[in-house]
């Protein structure tokens, strides 16, 4: 016999609180690229790091070439002419190919990583490589340009990807053209080129003089 007392009650559905998870990038940083004044604090951090020498070449040769991150772990030494001061660049996800020359300093930082692994036993097809002589994983490099930022005491939190669009900027900014600046960079369509050519001062340099 039920109690006169007891009533039935609705049912509630009880739902799980959904994780906050990332937010949107303009939630960590105003832009998605450092300017060269940034870029050259960076370098100067990742060079005061335990392996400056090759972080700071790691850093260097993405930011110089725009590689992506999988494009720089995937750099072998085949791939590079010492004599004729050239690397070829492998593109990934659709991109072109190109063949690119080294600055003086690329030139100079690449010899002497060779001849630091030399003298460590070292023999790689991979231009860069771990403490345990493995080929960079694309986590290995990421973490590496993250701490860097961090230790330049960069005004927001950086990520690899960043480097490459900040090729695409800087050299924009020194008036590339788009379709020059399209083949330095792989894309296989104009369209991802734009971005960075629309944002540059460059075509509006003395409108009024």
């Amino acid at each position: 016999m039920k109690s006169p007392r007891l009533k039935l009650v609705k049912s509630t559905e009880m739902r799980p609180v959904a994780a906050k998870g990332r937010q949107p990038n303009a939630a960590y940083r105003v832009r998605e690229h450092l300017t060269e004044s940034e870029m050259d604090r960076l370098l100067a951090a990742l060079k005061r790091k335990r392996h400056g020498q090759r972080d700071w070449l790691i850093g260097l040769l993405i930011y110089r070439h725009g590689l992506r991150v999988s494009e720089a772990c995937d750099l072998r030494w085949d791939d590079v002419d010492l004599n004729k001061r050239t690397i070829t660049l492998r593109r990934l996800k659709g991109s072109n190919d190109s063949r690119h020359y080294l600055e003086r300093d690329e030139l100079a930082g690449l010899k002497a990583l060779q001849r630091g692994y030399a003298a460590q036993g070292i023999r790689s097809a991979y231009v860069f490589v771990n403490e345990r002589a493995q080929p960079f994983g694309r986590m290995g490099i990421a973490r590496m340009v993250e701490r860097g930022g961090e230790i330049a005491n960069l005004p927001f939190p950086v990520h690899v990807h960043m480097l490459r669009h900040s090729t695409g900027y800087a050299l924009a900014a020194k008036g590339m053209d788009t379709r020059r600046l399209q083949h330095f960079l792989g894309h296989a369509s104009i369209t991802n080129t734009v971005r960075y050519t629309a944002m540059s001062p460059e075509p509006f340099k003395d409108v009024w003089r």
